[in-house]
C-alpha cells in the first residue's frame, strides 16, 4: 500500500526523523491557511499523488508570498499530472502539501529496501541525491552505497556512520545523520514497510539534517496489525477495479491490453500473460483467483474483468491442485450466466476433478470453447479476439 508525503513524514516524525514543516491542504483557502501557520517567508507547494517525477512534471512550486501560495494551489488542484510512474493519462491532484521553505546546501539519498536475494533489509545512500536512483545506478552506480542489515541485531549506529562518511554527509553533521538513519530503520520494521525512501535527504543551511521528500509503501499483508497506516489508504489513487477486487481477496492489477486472464497462482497467471504475448496477444489483468477460489470468487472475478472496456476475450487458465476443476467450472457457468457474457471465453482447466469440470462446462450449453493446453488456449483466445 502506498501513503502520500505528508502522511510519510507524519509517520517519520513520531520516530524521531527530522523533517519541514507543513501542513495538507484540499482547497486554495486550506493552502493560504496553512501558510500561515508555517514561520517562513518561502514556502513549497507540491501535489500530492502516488507517483514521484512530481517535482519535473511541474508539480512542485516555490512560493515567496501568501498571494503566490493561492495562485499556485488554484493552478494544480483539480489538474492533471502526468509523471514517468502515472503513466499517460496521468493522475489528478486532490491535496497539496504547504511546507516550509528550506536553505538546501547539499542533497544526497538514503533508502531502505528489502532484497530479497539475502531475505535481508538493505540501507542504500548516495551522494547523487534529487535525481532518479535507477538513473545513478545506470550511469554511476560506484555512488551508491549500501549495508547489509542482519536481523537480529538491527541497523547498528557504526553502519549507519560508515554510510554518512562515505557519501560525504559533513563531519560535523554525522551525529545528526547517524540518529536520521537510525529513526528511518525503526519506522521500517515496526511500521511493516517495504521501501522507505528519502530523496533528498538535506543538509540544511543552518546545519539539519532532514527528508526534504518522504515515500515509505507498505506491505500489504501485514496491514492487519497496522491500523494507524491503513486510515491513510487513498482510494482515489487506486484503480476502482483493484479496490473491488481486494473486497473479494482477488489479487488484480490493471493492463493495457484486451485479453483478460482469470488464473489461480501468481506463477501461472505471469506464464499466461507472457504466452499471450507469444502468441501475438496483449493481456488486460493479472488475476490470480487464488487456492480457494469459490463460484462466488469465481463470478465477482468475471464481473471485475469485464468492467474494463477495453476486454474482448477472456481467458480462464486453471491448474486444479487444492483448487479443484468442477468448483471452477461451476463458477465459470454461474458467472456467464449472472453476467450474460456475449465476448469470447475460452477455458483451460488441469488437475483435480478435471474430467468432471470439462463435462460441467460441455453441458452447460454456453458458448465455451475448450483447450487442452496452455498454448492451446493462448492461441485460440488471440486468434477469436483478433
Amino acid at each position: 500500500m502506498n501513503i502520500h508525503e505528508y502522511q510519510g513524514k507524519e509517520v517519520l516524525r513520531k520516530y524521531g526523523v527530522a523533517v519541514p514543516e507543513g501542513k495538507v491542504a484540499f482547497t486554495a483557502d486550506e493552502a493560504v491557511k496553512a501558510a500561515e501557520a508555517l514561520s517562513s517567508s518561502v514556502y513549497v507547494v507540491k501535489a500530492q499523488i502516488h507517483a514521484g517525477g512530481r517535482g519535473k512534471a511541474g508539480g512542485v512550486k516555490i512560493a515567496k508570498s501568501k498571494e503566490e501560495v493561492k495562485a499556485y494551489a488554484e493552478e494544480l488542484l483539480g489538474k492533471t499530472l502526468v509523471t514517468h510512474q502515472t503513466g499517460p493519462d496521468g493522475q489528478q491532484i486532490k491535496r497539496l502539501l504547504i511546507e516550509e521553505g528550506c536553505d538546501i546546501k547539499k542533497e544526497y539519498y538514503v533508502g531502505l529496501v528489502l532484497d530479497r536475494a539475502t531475505s535481508r533489509i538493505v540501507l542504500m545512500a548516495s551522494e547523487e541525491g534529487g535525481t532518479e536512483i535507477e538513473e545513478v545506478a545506470e550511469k554511476t552506480p560506484e555512488k551508491i552505497v549500501k549495508e547489509v542489515i542482519d536481523p537480529a541485531v538491527g541497523l547498528q549506529s557504526y553502519q549507519a556512520r560508515k554510510i554518512a562518511f562515505t557519501i560525504n554527509i559533513p563531519k560535523e553533521l554525522v551525529g545528526q545523520a547517524v540518529k536520521f538513519m537510525m529513526g528511518l530503520y525503526k519506522a521500517f520494521t515496526e511500521k511493516d514497510c517495504s521501501i522507505a525512501e528519502i530523496n533528498p535527504l538535506v543538509v540544511t543551511g543552518d546545519g539539519k539534517v532532514m527528508a526534504l521528500d518522504a515515500k515509505l509503501n507498505f506491505d500489504s499483508n501485514a496491514l492487519y496489525r497496522q491500523k494507524d497506516i491503513l486510515e491513510y489508504r487513498d482510494l482515489d489513487e487506486e484503480d476502482p477495479k483493484e479496490i473491488e477486487a481486494s473486497k473479494y481477496d482477488l489479487s488484480y492489477i490493471s493492463l493495457d491490453g484486451n485479453i483478460g486472464c482469470m488464473v489461480n497462482g501468481a506463477g501461472l497467471a505471469m506464464s499466461t500473460m507472457d504466452i499471450i504475448k507469444h502468441y501475438g496477444g496483449e493481456p488486460a489483468n493479472f488475476l490470480d483467483v487464488g487456492g480457494g477460489a469459490t463460484a462466488e470468487k469465481v463470478t465477482e472475478a468475471f464481473k471485475i474483468i469485464l468492467s474494463d472496456q477495453n476486454v474482448k476475450g477472456i481467458f480462464v487458465n486453471i491448474f486444479g491442485g487444492i483448487m479443484k476443476c468442477d468448483v471452477i467450472a461451476e463458477g465459470v457457468v454461474e458467472a456467464t450466466k449472472q453476467v450474460g457474457l456475449t465476448l469470447p471465453l475460452v477455458v483451460r482447466l488441469e488437475g483435480t476433478n478435471v474430467d468432471l469440470g470439462k463435462k460441467i462446462l460441455d453441458d452447460s450449453g454456453l458458448n465455451i470453447t475448450s483447450a487442452e493446453s496452455m498454448a492451446d488456449g493462448a492461441q485460440k483466445i488471440v486468434s477469436l479476439v483478433k
